[in-house]
C-alpha cells in the first residue's frame, strides 16, 4: 500500500470542514490552511467552524493551522493536500503558491467547479502551471453533502486517480463507520461530472422555482444524465458506468436536496429573483453559475447537442425569461 504521508486541507469551507472530519476518524493530526487569521482564532477558541457546520466539533490540538502568510510552508509540511477552496478563488491562492512548494506532492482536488476564467479543470491547471505530474493528482466525488458528513449519516465517495495504488491509498482514508469509499481511473469523467451536476441542479432549482412538478423534474433528471454521459463520451472516452454513485448519485443529491445551493440559487431565479440579488442573498458560492459560462466556453470547441446547459446559460448569461427559456427546453426532452 502507498503511504500518503501528511495531509493538508486547502479551504475554511463547508466541504473543507466535512473532509477534515473524515481524515480525523483515522488519522491523529491534520495541516489545515485557512486564508484568514481571526477564523482560526475563532476555531480554536471555540472547537468548530465558526462559520460553516457548527455541529462537526474538533480536538484543535489535532490540528496544525496555515493562514494567509503562511499558504508555502503548509504546502511544503504536507505530503498528501486537499484543494477544498470554491473555484472562483481558487487561482488567487495559488498564485501565492511556488512551484517548489507543491513539487512531489500528491495533489487530491475536491473542488466542484472549474477554474472561471480559464475555462479548464483544476487538473489540467495544476498541470500547465506547476507541472504536476498526471500520476500525482486525483480528484474525489461524489454524493456526500457536507451537513450530512457532519451528523455522522451514511455517504459515499469515489477516489479517482491514474494510479489505482495512490486511490486506493487516499479511499482508505477516506473510509469509516458512515463513509464508503471506492477508487476509478476516470480523473476527467469525475471533474466533468462534478461540474455538469451543479448545472443540472440550478436547472431543477429553477423548475422548482417556477412549480413546474415533480413530472416535470424527473424527465428533466433523466435528460440530464443522458446529456451528462454524451458529453463525457463524446470529449474523453473511458470505460464508466453513468449510473455509479459518482455520476448519476451526485447528480440526484445535488439537484433534488435542500442542502443544495445550486439548487437553491436555482429556485430562486424561478421564483423571479435577478441573479445579482440570489447571489447577494446566498451566503456560500453557488458554483453552478460558473460553470455554466465556462461549460459554454468549452462547447464551442467541441460543438455538442447540450440543451440543458445552454438553456441555463441564456437564462443567466443572456437574461432569457426563466418560464419560456424553460418551456422551449421542454420540447427537447425525451
Amino acid at each position: 500500500m502507498q503511504d500518503i504521508g501528511t495531509i493538508g486541507i486547502l479551504g475554511g469551507g463547508s466541504w473543507a470542514t466535512a473532509l477534515a472530519k473524515i481524515v480525523l476518524t483515522n488519522r491523529q493530526e491534520i495541516n489545515w490552511y485557512m486564508r484568514r487569521s481571526e477564523q482560526v482564532e475563532e476555531f480554536k477558541r471555540m472547537g468548530h467552524n465558526p462559520n460553516y457546520l457548527p455541529s462537526a466539533e474538533f480536538d484543535t490540538n489535532c490540528i496544525h493551522f496555515f493562514t494567509d502568510p503562511e499558504v508555502n510552508n503548509f504546502f511544503r509540511s504536507c505530503d498528501t493536500i486537499i484543494l477544498v477552496t470554491p473555484s472562483p478563488y481558487f487561482k488567487g491562492v495559488m498564485k501565492r503558491v511556488r512551484k517548489s512548494s507543491i513539487r512531489g506532492k500528491f495533489i487530491v482536488n475536491a473542488i466542484k467547479g472549474l477554474v472561471p476564467d480559464e475555462h479548464i479543470l483544476i487538473s489540467e491547471y495544476l498541470e500547465r502551471e506547476f507541472d504536476v505530474p498526471k500520476d500525482l493528482i486525483s480528484v474525489v466525488g461524489g454524493p456526500c453533502h457536507a451537513e450530512e458528513v457532519a451528523r455522522g449519516r451514511r455517504s459515499y465517495l469515489t477516489v479517482a486517480a491514474t494510479d489505482l495504488m495512490m486511490a486506493e491509498a487516499f479511499a482508505q482514508v477516506m473510509r469509516n463507520d458512515f463513509v464508503s469509499c471506492v477508487t476509478t481511473k476516470d480523473v476527467i469523467g469525475v471533474q466533468y461530472s462534478s461540474v455538469l451536476k451543479n448545472i443540472y441542479a440550478i436547472a431543477s432549482g429553477i423548475a422548482m422555482g417556477l412549480m413546474f412538478g415533480d413530472n416535470f423534474q424527473s424527465v428533466l433528471m433523466s435528460n440530464a444524465i443522458a446529456e451528462m454521459n454524451n458529453f463525457l463520451n463524446a470529449t474523453h472516452l473511458e470505460y464508466r458506468d453513468i449510473t455509479d454513485s459518482v455520476y448519476l448519485g451526485d447528480l440526484l443529491v445535488t439537484a433534488y436536496s435542500q442542502h443544495s445551493r445550486n439548487r437553491t440559487f436555482g429556485n430562486m431565479i424561478g421564483r423571479g429573483y435577478s441573479v445579482r440579488s440570489a447571489q447577494m442573498e446566498m451566503e456560500m458560492v453557488a458554483e453552478g453559475y460558473y460553470a455554466t459560462k465556462s461549460m459554454h466556453e468549452i462547447n464551442r470547441k467541441y460543438r455538442l447537442n447540450m440543451p440543458i446547459m445552454e438553456t441555463i446559460y441564456s437564462i443567466l448569461y443572456d437574461r432569457d425569461d426563466p418560464r419560456e427559456a424553460m418551456l422551449e427546453l421542454s420540447k427537447t426532452f425525451k
